[in-house]
This record gives structure tokens, sequence and C-alpha cells, in this order.
């Protein structure tokens, strides 16, 4: 029969799995064994600072790995850093970031929680999630009592400080203190193991002193790796827009993952449908792998008949040039003789009206087909009753009076 050692091992060797590290050796497998022994689950954590309103599929490699942990009878405590968000984390920054308020936080910190519902299960046995203003929230002796357990010279070791401290380029207390607030979160909550991306190898393993500065037992850490995002080359990110989000509609999801170059075809398939037992065939020529790839993420997040319509309509739309099946309609103006068309497309599509007037005048803009002329910015409202309005590639409306 398996002794209690062996299937720690074996089960931390499953957990594992994608993981760029498991640290330190071994010490998985031990806390493992450890949680069996006093018949008790792992408490797994992770933080998120709501520094933005969405989630995108850089987030869904670390949350998919959480939910392995949860599928496998783990807790998952998920922290929302409303409190380290006024902080702002400095990994791979070159510059401090910019301070959001604490409306801007809740809003964020609301649906960070609402999405990641999407990838964890949601049952209370299974899933904790904290703020860590509960607990950073603190006395000024509590905070000294922090300060103490790390050295500066600890914290300029950190790559992105040490090459910003080489470059002379300033460093502020506020960054300096992130990290400890990070570690302090694992005592807070008693973390077994702290996941994050690879940027977050120094913090996660800050944690591990931090919890001993306090009498606690170390943490294990995981690191996951970084996800590239739709331009196949940097880091998914809503700031250089090249994100895809996992609340993105469908047709827009199945689209930006068509754009991706065939290079990261293979990293979204073993790091997003592998570990759900949902891998595609990678050896299927590149642009069938992509529809594939772009079919199963659909299903994953939205449903398979989602997915279904959306690969209709990229297929309709992009392929074949055509209107979508469903386009939906926009109202003319009521009592008017024209129609101000820049006016319509801010209303319509969020473009601003000087960047309707630029379409319109590039030939961008088109009335059945048939692009209107540079300066037409206002045509008869007898003239575009009825007709398909389409705005660049792939966006339409049916106009219909009143």
């Amino acid at each position: 029969m398996q002794n209690a050692t062996d299937a720690a091992a074996e089960e931390a060797g499953r957990l594992s799995a994608s993981a760029v590290d498991s640290l330190p050796e071994r010490a998985l497998a031990h806390k493992l064994a450890g949680a069996r022994s006093q018949g008790r689950p792992l408490r797994v954590k992770l933080g998120i600072d709501p520094t933005a309103p969405d989630i995108h599929l850089g987030h869904a490699v670390v949350l998919g790995k959480l939910r392995e942990f949860q599928d496998a009878g783990h807790r998952v405590v998920l922290i929302i850093g409303d409190y380290t968000a006024r902080v702002g984390d400095p990994s791979g920054r070159s510059t401090l970031r910019p301070m959001l308020s604490a409306q801007q936080i809740d809003e964020n910190a609301a649906t960070f929680q609402e999405q990641a519902l999407r990838i964890l299960d949601g049952d209370p046995g299974r899933l904790e999630v904290r703020r860590n203003g509960e607990w950073l929230d603190m006395e000024m002796a509590e905070l000294l009592a922090l300060v103490r357990t790390t050295t500066a010279a600890q914290i300029l070791e950190r790559e992105d400080f040490a090459k910003r401290w080489k470059a002379r380029e300033p460093i502020s207390i506020l960054e300096l203190l992130y990290p400890l607030l990070q570690g302090y979160d694992s005592v807070a909550i008693d973390a077994d193991l702290e996941l994050g991306g690879t940027d977050q190898r120094f913090n996660l393993l800050l944690g591990r002193d931090i919890q001993r500065a306090y009498g606690r037992p170390e943490q294990a850490i995981m690191t996951m790796p970084i996800l590239v995002g739709t331009d196949g080359t940097r880091k998914m990110s809503k700031s250089l827009g090249n994100q895809i989000g996992v609340t993105d509609p469908p047709q827009e999801m199945y689209g930006k993952t068509m754009s991706i170059p065939d290079e990261a075809i293979e990293q979204y398939n073993r790091l997003l449908l592998a570990p759900r037992g949902a891998a595609i065939d990678e050896s299927a020529p590149p642009r069938d792998a992509k529809h594939a790839l772009a079919r199963a993420l659909v299903a994953w997040l939205h449903s398979e008949q989602a997915a279904e319509q959306a690969a209709r309509h990229f297929d309709q739309v992009i392929v074949h040039g055509g209107p979508p099946e469903d386009v939906p309609d926009a109202s003319l103006p009521a009592g008017q003789d024209s129609v101000h068309l820049p006016g319509l497309l801010e209303r319509e599509f969020g473009i601003s009206r000087s960047e309707a007037r630029r379409l319109i005048d590039q030939g961008g803009v088109s009335l059945d087909e048939v692009p209107l002329a540079p300066g037409e910015h206002d045509v008869p409202a007898e003239r575009a009753d009825g007709k398909l309005l389409k705005v660049g590639k792939r966006r339409y409306r049916r106009l219909r009076a009143g």
C-alpha cells in the first residue's frame, strides 16, 4: 500500500505540473503530508491588487492552478489587495505606479471577485475571499514591528530595485514597503502555500522570511509562467493593450485569440487548456489550431453555444467580409431631415466625433457597402433609413427611422 509520504510526493508532483518554481525543494510534499496528518486541507494563497477593473487570461493562468488545488480538496484564500493597491506593486516597473482613489479600488475589487468566480469554485468550503485592509490598517507600533523583520539590503537585492538603484533612478519608501505588506498577508491568513507569477518570486520568498520572524511556519511557494499578450512578445497587460479579458464578449474574445502569433498557440494551450483536460491538437495547421483554441477559450469562459456563434461570426465577418447574422439596430434621430454621422458613431460605438470624421474622410465608413465620400458627415435621413452602416472592418448597425 502506498504510504503517506509517497502519496504526498505524488500529489505534489501533480499539482506542481506547469509551474516554473516549487520552492523550497520538496516543501509542497511536506506541507501536504503535514496537512493530511492534521486532517485538514492546505491553505493556498493568492493576492491580486485591484489596480484595473478586469481580469485577463494572464490572471487565469494562476487562477486555473488555484482551481486545481480546490479540485484536489484544498482551500484557496483569495486576497483582494485593497490596501496594497494603494501602494502599487513595483514588480517589473521602472517608475512609481499612479495612486488610485479608494472608490476606484473598491469598484475594481468587486469586479475582480466576480470575475475570478468564472474560474474558481465559489463553494465557501473551498474558497475564502479576504481584503488585506482587514489587517494592514494597523497601528504604528505594528507597522514598525513589521518593518523590523527585513533589512534595506534584502529589499534592494530585488532585481527591479537593483536595476533602478544602479541607474540612480528614484525608489520611493512606499514601494519598498510593498513586499513587506504582501508578506504580512501570509502571516495574517496562515498560508501554507502562496502562488504567483514568476515576477513575484522575490515577494513570495520574502513572505517566508516574514512568517519566520513572526514565529509562524514558512509557506511553500509556487510560481507560474507569464502568459504573453496578443502581440506574442510582452506580458499580457491592460496597460499594454494586448490583453484578452475573461469577460470579453464571445466574438471579441474569439477575434483577439485569432490575432495571436502562431508561436503563442503552444503556450496558450499548455497554460490555459491542458490543465483542464481541454488541450487542442497543436499538430493541426496553425490557422485550424488557432480556431480550435479560440473556440475552447470561449466555451470555457462563456458556453459552447457562445463559442459556436462566435466562430460563425468570425467566419462571416472577418473571413468573408460580410455582416454578421444578427446586426443590432440603431435608431435615427426622430423628426430630422438629415443624420449627423459623427454623432451617431459616437453614440453607437463610443468613437469620438473627431475620430469619426477622420474615419469617414479616409473611407472607413460605408452605407450598404458604399463608402462615404470625404467630408460626407451628414446624409439625408431618407437615404440612411434601412441601410447597413459599416465602420472599419467588423462593426455594423442597421439604421432604422424612429
